[in-house]
């Protein structure tokens, strides 16, 4: 045991834990913790300009990375305003930990007010408490289903100093389903004769895209994502359907005629209840698996030790079959992406884009129209490349931060509306501090485009709220150090965007646009 504040401890009991970054924003009740990680030079920490930039950086680093970062924040208002990213990463099923103080003033109780978006939450009473309450929250972090953390370390805990004890940090097997379910599974879909594998973002996390693409070959079971689990397959593969677009008529008649579907980390209920299907569930969050259609088989696990065990039976008790479903995937997807079919502009501008970058980038949606429309209509070549907003505005920016720190190599390209890129575009003097070299494409059209056509189509032109003045995007990012470029078109955008990431430097790319249609 050593003597050390409850600063210290937190800073080396999270270096110990694996973090390696921490986000924050340095306040009043926290000096302690930020001196601490002074102290530990293998932590790297990060300013941001608002609090909510912090949770949203560490949710990015997390979802392409595999691993965890932290964010520190005040408590009160900064905690607070820390929750919209908190939210967002429980809705992605993103691992974060949120470390705060106890505001001295506070009326409430902030561990009861986060626990709807929060796995676990808890709060240290002394520095010998503060490696104990991280060790835990680790064990949360890396078991079960993945989610957001918060840790609570009041000021006088930082402060004080008492004799520690550290805790090294602990591997934990991950669970693997039932030997009789597995074996079952294996059965089910060995003997399909129309077998599919639904992917979500389950697949992402337990990092299971070699295994499951190896079943899919040996079974020739043709693949659909969710948004988020987009690239555990590349849209390449022979296999591959893309996301799961269920208004898209061809591809769910298709699915409603499988008669095993192999759904993998993924809250979809297609075909529960369905007595000419059987689907397979393999989740690791039982509440998931509760309340399935008498179909279903049930298999409580980690995707990745689940289908390595159903693809060990599978690939030795059944042959490998002759790619008997690649004519059936080619001729829906060619019915699907038939170029001349597409919308206007958004499938030039989504060309544009797929064609500046290379295979492993990291591809970041805005909650704007171009960012609903890449969900369908964006190749995705590699795992953890293609990152969602969750319903968000404001997300995509900072996510994309977090993001492009932990893969530094791979180009990183936020494509967000006017709108949306406000909410945190403060955030682009800590791209400028800190060398994070992200691009943003802006395509401003000048309102909260969505509402706005909704209150033109569904309200009568009852315009309210929804149309924004907006500053020079060029301008703004020339303003903070950043090159600015304008695209007016699909080929200038290609340009521009080749040359933003030639810079390696940030950047932003305004596109001027006007009304746009939908397809979904």
């Amino acid at each position: 045991m050593t003597k050390m504040t409850g600063g210290q401890a937190l800073a080396k009991s999270l270096y110990r834990e694996g973090v390696r970054v921490v986000f924050g924003l340095p306040g009043a009740g926290q000096y302690e913790a930020i001196d601490g990680i002074y102290e530990e030079p293998g932590i790297r920490y990060i300013t941001t300009r608002h609090e909510q930039a912090t949770t949203h950086m560490a949710d990015g680093y997390a979802r392409v990375s595999g691993n965890i970062a932290a964010a520190l924040v005040i408590p009160g208002a900064g905690a607070f305003n820390a929750s919209t990213g908190m939210a967002t990463a429980h809705s992605v099923s993103s691992p974060i930990l949120v470390v705060t103080g106890k505001h001295d003033q506070s009326t409430g109780d902030e561990l009861f007010s986060v626990q709807q978006i929060t796995k676990w939450a808890a709060r240290a009473s002394s520095p010998a408490d503060v490696p104990v309450i991280i060790h835990e929250a680790f064990r949360h972090l890396k078991t079960g289903r993945p989610r957001p953390v918060y840790i609570e370390v009041p000021h006088e805990v930082l402060a004080a100093e008492e004799e520690v004890k550290l805790l090294d940090s602990e591997a934990h097997d991950q669970p693997v389903g039932d030997p009789e379910q597995l074996a079952q599974a294996a059965q089910l879909l060995s003997e399909a004769q129309r077998p599919a594998i639904w992917t979500g973002t389950g697949v992402q996390r337990a990092g299971a895209w070699k295994t499951l693409q190896a079943l899919a070959e040996h079974l020739q079971a043709p693949v659909v994502t969710g948004r988020e689990s987009k690239g555990v397959i590349s849209d390449r593969h022979p296999l591959c359907l893309g996301m799961a677009e269920l208004r898209f008529g061809p591809l769910r008649e298709w699915l409603e005629h499988r008669d095993v579907i192999l759904a993998v980390g993924t809250s979809s209920r297609f075909g529960e209840g369905n007595a000419k299907q059987r689907i397979i569930r393999i989740n690791i969050d039982e509440k998931e698996l509760e309340h399935s259609g008498d179909n279903c088989l049930n298999i409580l696990g980690d995707a990745c030790p689940t289908l390595e065990a159903i693809y060990r039976i599978v690939s030795t008790t059944a042959p490998a079959r002759s790619a008997q479903s690649v004519e059936e995937v080619r001729t829906i997807n060619a019915t699907r992406f038939d170029p001349r079919i597409q919308l206007q502009p958004q499938w030039d501008f989504m060309q544009a884009i797929r064609s500046a970058l290379p295979d492993d980038s990291v591809f970041v949606q805005g909650m704007n129209q171009m960012g609903y429309y890449s969900r369908n209509y964006f190749p995705v070549y590699e795992p953890r490349s293609y990152l969602i907003s969750a319903g968000n505005l404001g997300v995509a920016f900072p996510v994309a931060l977090g993001a492009k720190i932990a893969k530094p190599e791979k180009p990183v390209v936020v494509v967000s509306g006017d709108g949306g890129f406000l909410y945190n575009s403060g955030e682009l003097a800590t791209a400028v501090q800190y060398g994070i070299n992200v691009v943003v494409i802006v395509f401003n059209d000048n309102a909260y485009g969505n509402v706005l056509r909704a209150q033109v189509e569904q309200f009568d032109g009852h315009i309210l709220g929804t149309q924004l003045y907006n500053p020079d995007f060029v301008k703004l990012a020339e303003a903070y150090g950043v090159r600015g470029f304008r695209a007016c078109d699909a080929g200038q955008l290609e340009l521009a965007l080749g040359e933003a990431l030639a810079a390696d430097a940030p950047g932003v790319i305004e596109v001027p646009v006007g009304k746009m249609d939908r397809e979904y």
